[in-house]
């Protein structure tokens, strides 16, 4: 895969997540499907979408004619100070954040069937690329979805959380593959509605993500009188950019209860959100972010860590930032004094573990005091070196620390870690450590390593140091289906190049007929080809028998359906 210094920055448990993007697999159908809705875009969003829209498509280089390739987006984004790596469907929800917060987007590298031309509840390279990237060309933008990422890789997600993304990824990918089976896609719906209704209490990810769909995927911007779109799924969705500006979806002003209205993917949305400027959304963020763990702390904090159940970072005021599965605290008046994790734990500064202190080494968890030192009226963590030698904290000592809370630390000295000129660890051989009776640590159990620290400052999902911590996002299990496309299909997009050809190389429109007269008779369902031929005769003022005999196949084909209608109309107006 081609990478450009952006993605050069990617730490290695995003880049197991990137895929190359499987260019030669896409059909000439798909690309008369990304030209038609990108010059419904093109001619449509130009007058209804944020004005940053189309610049943005120029500046990412994304082309109208033709699927874009990743390279190509990646030469030209990292001059806005963004990158693109093609994925595999709906990544991980955290993944997806993380990602955001070092300035990439993830572009599913697959593309909706014709039959899904309007919305698709999955995301594709349309989705992505002609939603996503045209937008971050704004640098304003661009920040609020930086800083959106920070947060959102640090919210805590709940066990059904996962649940849920992994029934969203599945019916995603029976949507996708137009040989689905209707029972299938039926059995998937149901699944997903089954999660959805049983999900509980509502995680910080659950909130962030529906702050994320109201904003970042179907955002509206401006006067409420005359909004504009900047939201990438209305962006990509020719169908739903029309109905959004309807006066039946109720517009709302944008503000931090927008994270408790939940959404459906598979259908049309209720109600959408106004923000008057891209500055404003940053302010909406911040006023989130305060409500989270990562930035109240305290027992909220951990409370999230432990309901969770994944790996967690709690952060000491002295710095210290401890790595694992939180399983344990005790709180006296709604206060921690004493947390605990379970399994490999390491132990952090600024983001990096501190040698000595790996998961190895805390392969069996970490406990710690948290809070004041009777009879010190300076925190620990505030003592300088030589101050510490003088309260006698020095190696081969025996000290006895009694915290306000009741626990009690017994011991000798062993070690000091010492960062930034603070005590962050004082580490204790031959040590107890009770409370009101209950042994927390005893001397068989090794080296007791005791974090210093009056107060929890911060809590967050994941580890400190995610490369020495080994984080990883295994690679999902389902796959989004390889389509295996039937002789006759493979006819069918024989003839969609033949008209890409003539068109391209603007010679050969004698050909037209016999390929009109193979699509009718293989093909007669076929609408886009029959347009794009169409389009050819109508570019080269040809009106006969011919032209009007595949204007009256479209216009039949007009009256099936309401979103035929839509869609024929919609052809029609490229060229007349």
């Amino acid at each position: 895969m081609e990478t450009n210094p952006i993605l050069d920055k990617l730490p290695r448990h995003l880049m197991s997540l990137a895929i190359d993007q499987p260019y030669n697999e896409y059909t000439p159908q798909d690309h008369a499907l990304w030209r038609y809705v990108m010059r419904q875009n093109v001619r449509y969003l130009g007058k209804v979408a944020h004005g940053s829209y189309l610049e943005g498509l120029r500046k990412t280089g994304i082309s109208i004619e033709r699927i874009p390739s990743m390279y190509g987006m990646n030469r030209i984004l990292k001059d806005i100070g963004w990158a693109a790596v093609a994925v595999d469907g709906f990544v991980p929800p955290t993944a997806f954040m993380a990602f955001q917060a070092y300035n990439v987007l993830v572009i599913a590298a697959d593309i909706r069937p014709i039959d899904q031309i309007g919305y698709t509840p999955a995301p594709d390279i349309i989705h992505e690329a002609a939603g996503h990237a045209p937008i971050i060309a704004d640098p304003q933008y661009a920040d609020f979805l930086r800083r959106f990422g920070e947060i959102g890789a640090q919210a805590f997600l709940s066990p059904q959380d996962y649940e849920l993304y992994e029934a969203i990824r599945h019916l995603s990918i029976v949507k996708a593959d137009p040989y689905s089976q209707e029972h299938d896609i039926r059995e998937a719906e149901q699944r997903l509605t089954d999660i959805s209704n049983n999900m509980g209490e509502p995680s910080e990810l659950a909130l962030i993500r529906n702050l994320h769909w109201w904003t970042v995927e179907y955002g509206l911007i401006g006067d409420p009188e005359d909004p504009k779109i900047y939201g990438a799924g209305l962006l990509s969705s020719i169908a739903e950019s029309y109905q959004c500006l309807e006066p039946a979806v109720k517009k709302i002003p944008l503000t931090i209860d927008a994270a408790n209205y939940n959404y459906d993917i598979t259908e049309p949305q209720p109600q959408l959100f106004i923000t008057p400027d891209f500055e404003s959304l940053n302010h909406v963020l911040d006023e989130f972010a305060k409500t989270m763990a990562v930035q109240r702390g305290g027992l909220y904090g951990l409370n999230q860590a432990i309901r969770s159940g994944n790996t967690a970072t709690a952060v000491f005021n002295s710095g210290l930032q401890v790595s694992g599965t939180i399983t344990e605290v005790l709180e006296k008046n709604g206060d921690p004094f004493y947390l605990k994790t379970t399994g490999p734990t390491n132990l952090n500064f600024t983001g990096k573990e501190l040698p000595g202190h790996d998961k190895k080494y805390h392969a069996h968890g970490f406990g710690s005091p948290v809070g004041k030192i009777r009879n010190l009226s300076v925190p620990l963590e505030s003592f300088s070196p030589e101050e510490l030698d003088q309260i006698g904290l020095t190696e081969g000592e025996s000290i006895n620390l009694e915290f306000e809370s009741g626990v009690n630390v017994n011991g000798k000295v062993l070690s000091k870690t010492i960062c930034d000129g603070h005590l962050v660890i004082l580490s204790l051989t031959g040590c107890h450590v009770t409370y009101d009776g209950l042994t927390l640590f005893e001397p068989g159990w090794g080296t007791f390593d005791m974090a210093v620290g009056i107060s929890i400052v911060s809590v967050f999902s994941g580890p400190a140091d995610p490369d020495t911590f080994g984080l990883t996002y295994p690679a999902p299990e389902e796959k989004t289906h390889k389509i295996h496309h039937s002789e006759k299909a493979k006819k069918l997009h024989a003839l969609y190049q033949h008209v890409r050809d003539i068109r391209e190389q603007n010679c050969s429109f004698a050909l037209l007929p016999m390929i009109w007269k193979d699509l009718q008779h293989d093909h007669p369902v076929d609408w886009l080809c029959a347009l794009e031929i169409l389009e050819l005769l109508k570019d080269k003022k040809i009106e006969d028998h011919f032209t009007g005999e595949v204007t009256d196949f479209l216009l039949k084909k007009r009256s099936e359906s309401d979103t035929m209608s839509k869609l024929i109309d919609d052809g029609f107006a490229m060229f007349t």
